[in-house]
């Protein structure tokens, strides 16, 4: 079948169809289409005509199995559609892009057999490194230590997987919640629930640790009644409030986990005439757009989403420049955004 056939009738054109059109060998169209100085100019004109004329794409595998690279970051997200995740992805992009990467985005959905099946699918890729927030249902690691035995680069961020040894990105949690809930204390705050994400997350461990030393500074009892593990979804922000609610428990402030849960609570505490701040204080963690558009605005933990993501990016880049050199564990700071929600008294 001739080129020409070949095209109309929608198939591929290969490497092989324009090496038999001009005969010539199929290595002289692959270093003619590379613009290799041993290849004379006709010779290149020759090939690159026909190469446009019939719309010619190389095989990406093929050639990233020669190179051993794909020149591919692989970055798996648990939720897309949140503020801090896109805003981390576009900082890893702002670093590959400028290094000459793809990024492939993927989402688990929360789901860990997603997460295994979106992980195996970039390791067959053969992606060049894999950046990670883990799901909120992971606790087996074995589909990232896949990576780990193949000395492919490996990033963690945000929600730092426990029983696995390999590089991270992350804000000092402990930090952002420890200031938050003081902050709280010194509003007159003494009875602070807090609505954790799930316990199995290194994140949510130091979210809760920083409640606590908080609570024990200032010589307040912490109450394991006060503690509801939650989620990080505003769905779970409004279900758990309402069983706090049912229960009866007594507090005027409530510390949740992330953003999209406060705004379930203040949502929820809204919907049933409780004022916020002056009979429940509300604070999260994130500073996600939302919180200053809800009303009244929302006190949280900024955090510096955009950084994460190009650090993310860059400790890989290092990885990659400098295989089988120790992991990078980055810690960044958070600041405290105080707004409407949580204040009670005058400054």
């Amino acid at each position: 079948m001739s080129i020409e056939d070949r095209y109309q009738s929608n198939k591929e054109v290969t490497l092989i169809d324009i090496a038999n059109e001009l005969n010539v060998s199929k290595s002289t169209v692959s270093r003619a289409l590379q613009n290799h100085h041993s290849i004379g100019a006709a010779t290149k004109k020759a090939v690159l005509e026909l190469a446009e004329k019939y719309n010619y794409q190389p095989n990406a595998i093929a050639a990233s199995l020669f190179k051993k690279s794909t020149k591919t970051i692989g970055v798996i997200v648990p939720i897309l559609s949140h503020y801090f995740f896109s805003t981390v992805i576009a900082g890893i992009e702002e670093v590959a892009y400028k290094a000459g990467y793809k990024v492939i985005i993927c989402q688990s959905h929360e789901l860990y057999e997603r997460e295994v099946i979106v992980s195996k699918t970039l390791l067959s890729a053969k992606v060049d490194g894999l950046i990670v927030s883990v799901s909120k249902e992971t606790v087996n690691m074995d589909h990232f230590q896949l990576f780990l035995n193949k000395n492919i680069p490996l990033v963690f961020f945000d929600r730092l997987p426990s029983g696995i040894q390999s590089n991270s990105v992350s804000v000092d949690d402990y930090e952002g919640a420890f200031k938050i809930v003081e902050h709280l204390i010194e509003q007159g705050c003494k009875k602070i629930a807090h609505f954790t994400g799930p316990l199995n997350i290194t994140l949510t461990q130091n979210r809760l640790q920083g409640y606590k030393d908080a609570l024990r500074k200032h010589n307040i009892p912490v109450n394991d009644e006060l503690i509801y593990e939650c989620g990080f979804e505003r769905a779970q922000g409004i279900t758990t409030t309402e069983k706090m609610l049912a229960d009866q428990i007594s507090i005027d402030a409530i510390f949740a986990v992330c953003d999209p849960v406060a705004i379930g609570v203040m949502l929820t505490l809204k919907q049933k005439g409780i004022n916020i701040p002056h009979g429940i204080a509300v604070v999260g963690f994130n500073d996600d757009p939302t919180a200053t558009v809800i009303d009244p605005p929302l006190t949280t933990v900024a955090q510096p989403a955009f950084e994460i993501g190009v650090a993310a990016g860059n400790i890989f880049l290092k990885q990659v420049s400098e295989p089988g050199g120790a992991y990078i564990k980055e810690v960044l700071k958070t600041n405290l955004a105080i707004r409407q929600s949580s204040i009670l008294k005058n400054s």
